[in-house]
């Protein structure tokens, strides 16, 4: 499928302007699901050039909105969240603009930008529990103390220093809120379904097994996969392999059939 990528500015949220980079196919259904996508890097990052994961979603079929969250009002928590949160409302409001109103409206991120689709989820469900469809989370950076077993592999892909800096950073201000740590929430109830994706070479497969573990006790619908070691999936967020990426059909597979999932509810 031929995309459309283009730079864009949601000129009319709440918190003020925010550029965005939207990716779209060419020939896309007439009530596309729309995918708020928050970007990684450790708290800190901008929007990328390039970003692999919204163009496989944009080929499926989907609108991919990916925003400069940290730049509008800054990258220590509540900002981003805030920021997050009110280009989620501001389309729950006008998704027709984008899509159609019948399309799903979903939030997701990888690694730092999985903690802030997490938490804008969170926060949906406290203020617009029926606009929220559904949430991605592609190894979310969800746990502060950064002590479950699989975060010792961090040194490998030299990310355990980016990461403590990236949590002091974002928890700067002190705060420590369930927002800010996902997985330190004690009432999960209500909040959107979830698609839950990691690998087994991922420092993060603890904390987001553990998350979805959570999720599934409080009754939330889970979907949840673990990519065999070696696929590259680590590479999402900084990582190295030797092998030649091959996590991609995989994650195209699985979002599709979420959808399809959530379009039935």
């Amino acid at each position: 499928m031929t995309l459309q990528i283009k730079d864009m500015t949601l000129d009319k949220v709440a918190i003020g302007p925010v550029a965005a980079r939207v990716y779209q196919g060419a020939e896309y259904s007439k009530s596309p699901p729309v995918l708020i996508y928050f970007h990684g890097g450790a708290f800190q990052g901008t929007v990328p050039q390039e970003s692999e994961f919204a163009h496989l979603i944009a080929e499926t079929g989907a609108i991919v909105v990916m925003p400069d969250y940290n730049v509008p009002l800054g990258s220590v928590f509540p900002k981003p969240l805030e920021t997050g949160f009110s280009i989620f409302s501001y389309l729950a409001k006008k998704r027709a603009g984008l899509g159609n109103r019948k399309s799903l409206l979903l939030v997701g991120g990888v690694e730092a930008g999985g903690n802030i689709a997490a938490a804008v989820a969170l926060k949906a469900r406290d203020h617009f529990a029926d606009e929220l469809d559904g949430q991605i989370l592609l190894s979310p950076l969800l746990d502060p103390f950064m002590g479950s077993a699989s975060f010792q592999k961090a040194g490998e892909f030299g990310m355990k220093d980016i990461w403590a800096d990236g949590w002091s950073h974002y928890l700067s201000t002190g705060m420590c809120h369930p927002y800010a740590a996902p997985c330190m929430c004690s009432r999960l109830t209500g909040v959107a379904p979830a698609l839950v994706l990691s690998s087994q070479d991922d420092p993060l497969k603890d904390e987001t097994l553990g998350f979805a573990t959570c999720l599934k006790n409080a009754g939330v619908e889970v979907h949840q996969h673990v990519l065999p070691a070696g696929t590259g999936w680590p590479s999402l967020y900084g990582g190295k392999t030797d092998e030649t990426p091959s996590w991609q059909e995989t994650v195209s597979t699985q979002f599709s059939g979420f959808v399809q999932s959530v379009s039935v509810h």
